[in-house]
């Protein structure tokens, strides 16, 4: 789960992801994907700026970010698998996108009472 300075009007280049796994909760100030895997898979997504639905969002596997720490100093980090999807998801955010920009054509979110039924978690090899 993670959320972005401009979800909560904000107006600051910052987002907080709290990993699903128990991992240290990620700061990201000023993030950039510097770098992105060609492989990439397809998830449902949730966001909290709308929590009614959830879409099929295709996002790379891998992704390297550049980003400010707390003292100021700049920072190069490689996420992987779901912690990528997440943080993709609210450098999104402060690009000034939601998961609805990135999904296929013709495919729509699915009310929340459907995506429950389909009892899928995110899911890697």
């Amino acid at each position: 789960m993670g959320i972005a300075a401009p979800q909560i009007g904000i107006a600051r280049s910052a987002a907080v992801v709290m990993p699903a796994d128990g991992a240290p909760v990620v700061i990201l100030l000023n993030p950039r994907i510097t770098d992105r895997s060609e492989e990439t898979d397809e998830q449902y997504e949730g966001c909290l700026s709308f929590s009614d639905v959830r879409g099929l969002i295709p996002r790379p596997l891998k992704i390297t970010v550049e980003a400010t720490t707390l003292t100021g100093e700049t920072t190069t980090t490689e996420y992987v698998r779901g912690l990528a999807r997440l943080i993709h998801h609210e450098i999104d955010h402060l690009d000034g996108l939601l998961y609805t920009a990135r999904t296929r054509t013709g495919v729509d979110p699915i009310p929340m009472e459907e995506y429950r039924q389909t009892g899928r978690a995110w899911a890697y090899e």
